[in-house]
């Protein structure tokens, strides 16, 4: 019964050390980035290029995902304001059906950016890949990031973690949250933390330098 109790205890005390963990780097991640996130354009000082985060134009029910939606505003209302020259669209393009780069930049041209003004990253499979390949890739170390703010707080940390100068500039949140996309942000935010100080990994694709002029 001893035994028992000692074994009890020890995954107690394990448990309670994981969520403190946990919890610590979520809000770590949190605080540590707040102060370079910006939500007008008027405030946010200019810069050569925005990289703007990569998601489904619709949602798993076929509805236009309005976090996509936001963030092709945002982007447009940095570039109208003369804010960026570039604007570097960032995401997933691992099946032919499936091109978050190419609907962004239809839908950034249906604003009324020119196409020679916008730049395509087909390897940005996740934030950090965007974010690194930005600077490997694109010879970017000072950049503006485009998404919503629990995003842009995870998109920061990583490019924190590797000596890059980047600010946010905040997309609206939907009026709706759905809990998954928040949850989903905690394990996130630790293979992030694991990524940058413990693994030290690399883009899961990087390829030639494509400077961006």
């Amino acid at each position: 019964m001893k035994v028992l109790k000692t074994l009890l205890l020890s995954l107690l005390l394990f448990s309670t050390l994981i969520i403190v963990i946990v919890f610590s780097i979520y809000f770590y991640v949190k605080f540590s980035t707040e102060k370079k996130i910006y939500t007008s354009v008027n405030s946010i000082p200019e810069t050569h290029v925005a990289l703007v985060l990569g998601t489904s134009k619709h949602t798993i029910t076929g509805r236009s995902n309005l976090f996509f939606q936001y963030r092709i505003e945002a982007a447009a209302e940095l570039y109208h304001s003369g804010k960026v020259n570039k604007l570097l669209l960032s995401g997933d393009n691992r099946f032919r059906e499936y091109n978050e780069p190419r609907d962004m930049r239809e839908a950034l041209m249906q604003k009324g950016v020119p196409d020679s003004s916008i730049v395509l990253d087909y390897a940005g499979f996740r934030t950090f890949d965007s974010v690194l390949r930005a600077k490997k890739v694109f010879g970017q170390k000072n950049f503006i990031i485009v998404s919503q703010s629990f995003h842009l707080q995870r998109a920061l940390f990583i490019a924190n973690s590797q000596d890059i100068n980047a600010i946010g500039f905040k997309a609206k949140d939907p009026p709706v949250k759905t809990a998954r996309v928040y949850l989903r942000e905690i394990p996130a935010r630790i293979k992030a933390f694991l990524d940058c100080y413990i693994l030290n990994t690399e883009p899961y694709f990087l390829g030639d330098e494509e400077f961006i002029y």
